[in-house]
């Protein structure tokens, strides 16, 4: 064995050009599957750090479309919810551990001779806590700010940074929409996600929102913009989400057979729908690089049946002096699995190089996997055993006679 692999190598040297060539194949086909396999568990593990930033037990519950003469507007035009509705699931839907209302619109925010752009949320007590947003300085809103229509403001880390670069932004005053606020607090830092950044926000009380900031015919007495609404867990999530409907067909006197003047949505169901796509996405570039490989041996197929012919004569000599069929099989099939796993090699160091540089530019997690290495490698060998076996035995066959004539 040791023999046949050191002329394999010998074999493989004498026309290196040839060999590169024709391990193209399996080496893109190896690298591709490195890259692919490690964009997607990248993509994965991206999708459920989301899941876990937006939470996994929550749901949004936002209001219909409005509709006149013919016009259907988009998503929200239809003031649908109220405070109330928010106080009734919460009291009246096991499984809810919280209901909180909310009102959001745009805003310029503006500290000393700086402003910014961003979205004010109108919120109660329980809405940070429900959508997972932690106190990173300073404190949250009290009961008493709640309900007094307190001016106090908690910033999210892309207005402090945009409005105080630099500077402790605590207990410094802002103004939001020309109305005086005090900063009590900044979040943590959440990220971004497909919808846009999550910390280019700012929170103030809902009561304060509504009279002074983002109030009008909209937001007029109890309407609010949505209702978060947080299961006890992530398992009961989609009874949660059929009680709840339940619970507001009811209270919204709609009759059986009539659409919804609301929409109830799922946030993880919609990563998870989203990391499905990627998912198929990636198998689809899996299977190129699994035809990469199959062009790869043939291609190894090829040059075995190229080389079997030009070296008859070489074959039939060693048959002379004792070689067997076996001896010429093993010889063979060795030459063409030393080709694919050179070709395979070569692949995982592009593939692992091309995982890393893809990460560094996109700034897209890529997550190498050493059972996809070995996957990748293992393929090749085998790729190397199947395609090589049949020139094997067609130079395993040759009558020695024959071979020693063959010009």
């Amino acid at each position: 064995m040791f023999d046949a692999l050191m002329d394999a190598l010998r074999s493989l040297r004498a026309n290196t050009m040839r060999s590169v060539l024709t391990t193209l194949g399996i080496i893109i086909g190896v690298s591709a599957v490195i890259v692919m396999v490690a964009v997607g568990n990248g993509a994965k593990a991206r999708v459920e750090n989301l899941i876990q930033s937006l939470g996994a037990n929550i749901m949004m519950v936002h209001p219909g479309s409005s509709l006149a003469k013919g016009v259907r507007g988009g998503s929200g035009t239809l003031p649908t919810l109220t405070g109330k509705d928010a106080k009734a699931i919460l009291n009246n839907v096991s499984g809810v551990v919280e209901s909180t209302p909310y009102v959001r619109g745009s805003a310029q925010i503006i500290a000393g001779n700086l402003n910014w752009g961003t979205i004010a949320y109108g919120v109660e007590q329980g809405y940070l806590n429900a959508r997972g947003w932690k106190i990173n300085t300073g404190r949250t809103f009290t009961p008493e700010e709640i309900k007094s229509s307190g001016k106090v403001a908690i910033l999210g880390q892309t207005v402090a940074d945009n409005l105080f670069p630099g500077e402790d932004p605590l207990y410094r005053s802002i103004r939001v929409k020309r109305v005086p606020f005090t900063v009590i607090g900044t979040l943590e830092k959440k990220g971004e996600t497909g919808h846009g950044d999550q910390d280019d926000v700012v929170f103030i009380p809902l009561s304060t929102a509504k009279k002074r900031v983002l109030g009008g015919r909209y937001l007029g007495g109890d309407r609010v913009n949505g209702i978060v609404v947080q299961a006890a867990s992530s398992d009961l999530v989609t009874l949660v989400e059929e009680r709840v409907a339940e619970l507001l067909r009811i209270r919204h006197k709609i009759l059986p057979g009539k659409e919804d003047d609301f929409r109830v949505r799922n946030l993880a169901e919609m990563l998870n729908t989203r990391a499905s796509s990627s998912e198929a996405m990636g198998l689809l570039l899996m299977a190129v690089a699994s035809v990469s490989l199959l062009v790869g041996g043939i291609g190894i197929m090829n040059i075995m049946l190229v080389s079997v012919s030009e070296r008859t004569r070489e074959i039939g000599l060693r048959m002379a002096v004792g070689a067997t069929a076996r001896d010429i099989l093993a010889q063979f099939i060795i030459e063409a699995v030393v080709l694919s796993l050179i070709g395979g090699l070569i692949g995982v160091i592009l593939g692992v190089g091309g995982s890393l540089m893809i990460a560094s530019m996109s700034q897209w997690p890529a997550i190498i996997n050493s059972t996809s290495i070995l996957l990748a490698f293992g393929f090749s060998a085998a790729v190397g055993v199947f395609f090589g076996f049949y020139p094997a035995r067609k130079a395993s066959l040759l009558d020695p006679i024959e071979a020693l004539r063959f010009e």
